[in-house]
């Protein structure tokens, strides 16, 4: 299984651009629209080539490719700062407790509120696999390179980081979380404003979305009964996001109600957990790793084996093209 995770290339927006019409809706950071994804890639080729040791508006747009068919079967994108272009909303669920005297009772009720509490937050997102790739642990290999290369990169990612999930869409496409809030002010359906956003970016929620707290109890039960539920498809997402200690802490997505997912950064496992240090031989044998190397566009990722005194495999070693005294990062499969 000859499978790497390395960063995109210009040349790899057909292969994305049929991914992205794979997924069926929702999935903002992988929009099916060639515009949009050649933009991604535009960005994503000049924050490779950024010298900003910092976290800025940087966008690493990662893929796995099948290197015996040279075939892209996934993606996945690290954000280096969300909030600087325009500003991150989310709804953060909170509770207005109010108290009657007379009646002698107090009642809580809880509200959607608007909020930009997340900005200058770093983001993992846009983890795709095909279906035909989808065995193999190559979910997993996809989702932990990310925080593979935000050891490798430190610097340039904040104190915090979140990951936005897909929250429920219906067998039409639309979402009851977007029917029983905001459609309800825009005019449009969720697909178009998903697809809007995907491509101009969510300032039209700053403009047109009303600034008071939405009430909870006064929302349809479908809409309700969605609020920080992920879409059926992001339920492992959700589970491997959990097990690098990302917890929900009531911020949900504006568009479909999904559950926002948020840790610092550095006490994410697989960030906290990476281990560095030179090759200093190639024997097949040693503990299942996930093993990286190289800075920025020259980043590589996959599964291999590390043994005692940092040694690696041959296959791995030849996947990442390093030898003898090259420099890797791994974290334990």
């Amino acid at each position: 299984m000859n499978y790497v995770i390395r960063a995109a290339k210009p040349g790899d927006l057909q292969s994305i651009y049929e991914m992205a019409k794979l997924t069926g809706g929702g999935f903002t950071n992988l929009p099916p629209d060639k515009k949009a994804l050649r933009a991604k890639l535009e960005r994503t080729e000049a924050s490779f080539a950024s010298d900003k040791e910092y976290p800025s508006d940087e966008l690493y747009l990662l893929v796995l490719e099948d290197l015996d068919s040279g075939e892209v079967r996934g993606t996945c994108q690290v954000f280096g700062q969300v909030g600087q272009r325009w500003p991150f909303y989310s709804y953060r669920i909170g509770t207005d407790s109010k108290h009657s005297e007379q009646l002698g009772r107090t009642f809580h009720a809880q509200i959607l509120m608007l909020s930009n509490d997340l900005n200058g937050s770093s983001e993992v997102g846009g983890l795709f696999l095909h279906p035909a790739a989808r065995a193999g642990g190559l979910g997993l290999l996809l989702a932990r390179s990310r925080y593979l290369f935000i050891a490798r990169h430190r610097a340039r990612f904040g104190d915090r980081i979140l990951a936005e999930l897909r929250g429920v869409i219906d067998e039409a496409g639309g979402s009851p979380f977007w029917d029983g809030v905001a459609g309800k002010f825009f005019g449009m359906s969720f697909q178009e404003a998903d697809q809007f956003n995907a491509v101009h970016g969510n300032q039209f929620i700053a403009d047109l979305m009303p600034k008071h707290p939405v009430y909870i109890a006064m929302l349809s039960e479908h809409a309700r009964s969605v609020i920080g539920v992920p879409h059926p498809s992001g339920r492992a997402a959700m589970r491997m996001l959990e097990n690098e200690n990302f917890a929900f802490e009531n911020y949900v997505d504006i568009f479909d109600g999904g559950p926002t997912m948020t840790a610092r950064t550095d006490q994410v496992a697989s960030v906290a957990g990476a281990k560095h240090a030179q090759v200093s031989a190639i024997a097949d044998t040693g503990d299942d790793a996930l093993v990286a190397t190289g800075r920025l566009a020259d980043f590589r990722c996959c599964f291999g084996k590390v043994g005692d005194g940092s040694t690696l495999d041959r296959t791995a070693a030849n996947l990442l093209g390093v030898e003898p005294g090259d420099e890797i990062s791994w974290i334990g499969r």
